[in-house]
């Protein structure tokens, strides 16, 4: 199937062709999320990582990371085939990157804490590694698809429902698969090998469909392989990416570590030290990590027609602005809840849920527009370095959130329980510390976030007038 030309002036997407391509997040989000959520305690709980070591872990992959997303940007950018520039990427690689899941998540036999931190740091290198191969050609795909502003704000959209219902049904099934496959004599690291095989399968198919039904408007590649130094003045250069790209940081930096220590907040805080704590859902019971989860994501993906209504009405960045500051004091409110206060972390849970879809969704609708910005200045477009450098930054924010939370947490002696035990507490120390890396420290985060947003330069007046000078531009050409 034959790319797009390039022009300014193409018709809007169908709504089958959002669905499409918003369904490629199925699988990203399922990779993200049990990352977020689950591969700190994962890594400290089940490989049995000192927690500063397994922070040294999560940080040597991150180094890989500082090369490998802008490579295969600058990689997809060249490529030129009679199917564009991105999509080869999905069909070669959507397989692979299933695989890389398992390899993730599977729990080495090893004894000593230096080689277990060597093997997850591998793992984690290469796993990431087949990751980038499909995220950044798949996000890179979002200003080739349209050149419209409030059109990609509705594109990012759909990706983010997809996001969201993936996040969610792990979220909540993950800790059920567990429980389940423990007590049908599966060990707690087989019972995470499973969930990574499920869900890693499922996440190669969108790509597939993607490949064969969505088209390229820019599918000439560049005419030069710009070196690492063009690289970093480009994108320094463009004044609106270095806002977007504080933004965005500070943004999931907030979502990484929050989504991260709510396993440890709920389990040693909450359910005070109960490993395998349940509460009842129509008369059933359930893992409290599954319903906490489960609110917070499904009350983000009701979310998201609101916000996508509210950056239309009024600007992506003053929605962007509202739904943090709503966030950042419900983050706020968390230091007040008690141990055994279910009802009211369900209530902060599904108000947090609500300016989660907003941390989801605007900051992806933001990025696409800095493209044009640099097209205006330099009459180029690079595309795949952006989203390289932005890919790279979601996981250098992963990164941060890991090393800094488990360092804090090895700092005030966080315990790994013994295998077998059901109920284990940590000290004092470690549950304050806890209870701060989950709320006041996320608020003071997404305070920050909001302060870079305000100051955000590229609105939709100055983003139509550069489009529009754009046409004219190659009008006269």
């Amino acid at each position: 199937m034959n790319s797009l030309p390039l022009n300014e002036e193409t018709p809007g997407l169908s709504k089958i062709t959002k669905i499409i391509y918003g369904s490629g997040d199925w699988g990203l989000a399922s990779w993200g999320t049990l990352r977020q959520i689950f591969y700190a305690i994962f890594l400290t709980d089940v490989v049995g990582l000192e927690a500063r070591m397994a922070s040294f872990a999560a940080l040597i992959g991150v180094i890989w990371d500082a090369i490998n997303d802008p490579l295969v940007g600058m990689l997809s950018d060249r490529v030129d085939s009679r199917f564009g520039r991105r999509r080869p990427f999905l069909l070669i690689f959507s397989i692979p990157f299933g695989f890389a899941f398992l390899l993730m998540w599977w729990a080495p036999p090893w004894k000593t804490q230096m080689a277990l931190m060597l093997h997850i740091s591998a793992a984690y290198i290469i796993s990431d590694t087949l990751q980038t191969l499909v995220a950044v050609p798949f996000y890179t795909l979002t200003p080739e698809m349209t050149p419209d502003y409030d059109e990609r704000t509705e594109l990012t959209s759909y990706r983010m429902f997809f996001n969201l219902l993936a996040s969610l049904i792990l979220a909540v099934s993950a800790p059920m698969i567990k429980n389940l496959a423990i007590q049908n004599g599966f060990t707690p690291a087989q019972s995470y090998l499973i969930i990574a095989g499920l869900f890693g399968g499922l996440g190669t198919l969108p790509f597939l469909i993607i490949f064969f039904f969505v088209k390229e408007r820019h599918p000439q590649p560049s005419k030069k392989t710009p070196s690492l130094k063009d690289i970093s003045q480009t994108v320094w250069d463009n004044i609106p990416f270095r806002f977007a790209t504080g933004l965005y940081m500070l943004n999931w930096m907030t979502v990484d570590l929050v989504a991260l220590m709510l396993p440890f907040f709920l389990t040693y805080w909450i359910a005070s030290g109960n490993l395998t704590a349940k509460i009842p859902v129509f008369g059933e019971p359930v893992a409290l990590e599954s319903v906490v989860l489960g609110l917070m994501f499904i009350t983000a993906v009701i979310a998201i027609p609101l916000w996508n209504w509210l950056s239309q009405r009024t600007s992506k960045r003053m929605a962007y602005l509202l739904g943090m500051g709503f966030w950042a004091v419900v983050q706020l409110l968390i230091i007040f809840i008690q141990p055994h206060q279910i009802n009211l972390i369900l209530i902060l849970t599904i108000l947090a849920g609500i300016s989660i879809s907003t941390a989801h969704v605007l900051p992806e609708a933001i990025f696409p527009d800095v493209i044009e910005w640099e097209e205006l200045r330099t009459r180029k477009r690079h595309e795949g370095v952006y989203y390289g450098t932005k890919n790279f930054l979601r996981k250098l924010t992963g990164a941060i959130s890991i090393f800094t939370a488990l360092q804090i947490l090895g700092w005030f002696g966080y315990q790994t329980p013994p295998p077998g035990i059901t109920t284990f507490q940590q000290s004092p120390a470690t549950l304050q510390a806890i209870r701060f890396l989950t709320g006041p420290l996320g608020s003071l985060l997404l305070f920050s976030a909001m302060i870079v947003a305000w100051f955000y330069p590229l609105t939709r007046e100055k983003h139509n007038r550069i489009r529009k000078l754009l046409v004219r531009r190659k009008e006269r050409v």
